[in-house]
């Protein structure tokens, strides 16, 4: 009578694998550009078969698009399920993944406009700003290149001003790493000429700026009917 084998051992799951040898944990020490493409795949499928461990399983996934991951984007969900062991679940994390991969590398080839004259700030600015009831204060960061980085209001007033606080100003160009920065807020009034108060701030944005290597390259006003630069009047300096 022949006597039955040992039951195979079932394969473990990531999270039971050695410590030393768990992508996720890897990741999170080492950062994702320590992980091979297949152990990435392996922490998106996170379980294997009772054949095959995770990071088996991702290396057949790999090597069914002869370990291409542009060919690997390709595939569908039901072209990844063909695979035994790949269900569902599996087949759309890696499919979600890979397409936001793709979305990220999409999103940086786009071409940042670059802000270099009073009226492209003027259009940039004239839709949030012309027609408002109330005075706003906001920012355009630029890389060195004079690249916008960002769009962002620093302050809301009311009819006849807005607290434009310098330290705010300087903060977000800081924390986006700008290397210039315009400047801009409108008068519901309508009235174009700058105040005291504007002249005031402009001169003290300008000085702050070349403490922290930071260059205000202009400050507009805009109203319902156009606007003014400090920078075209020769005021920045």
């Amino acid at each position: 009578m022949e006597t039955e084998g040992p039951t195979p051992k079932p394969r473990l799951s990531i999270p039971e694998w050695d410590k030393g040898d768990r992508p996720r944990e890897r990741l999170l020490a080492q950062g994702a550009k320590a992980l091979s493409d297949a152990e990435l795949v392996a922490i998106l499928i996170r379980s294997g078969t009772p054949d095959q461990s995770a990071l088996e399983l991702a290396k057949q996934v790999l090597k069914q698009t002869g370990n291409d991951l542009n060919a690997l984007a390709a595939l569908t969900p039901a072209d990844l399920m063909k695979r035994k062991g790949v269900g569902e679940a599996k087949a759309l994390s890696i499919v979600a993944a890979l397409e936001l991969g793709l979305r990220r590398r999409t999103g940086e080839q786009r071409e940042r406009p670059r802000i270099s004259t009073s009226a492209q700030v003027h259009e940039e600015l004239r839709a949030k700003l012309a027609d408002l009831p109330h005075e706003e204060f906001w920012v355009l960061l630029l890389d060195r290149g004079l690249r916008l980085i960002e769009v962002r209001r620093v302050s809301v007033g009311g009819l006849h001003g807005t607290v434009a606080d310098p330290k705010v100003i300087f903060r977000c160009a800081l924390e986006r790493g700008a290397s210039c920065m315009v400047v801009a807020h409108n008068h519901p009034s309508g009235q174009l000429r700058p105040s005291e108060e504007d002249v005031r701030l402009t001169r003290k944005l300008v000085e702050g700026g070349r403490m922290l290597d930071i260059i205000v390259q202009d400050h507009i006003i805009i109203t319902a009917g156009g606007y003014y630069s400090f920078a075209d009047n020769g005021q920045m300096s």
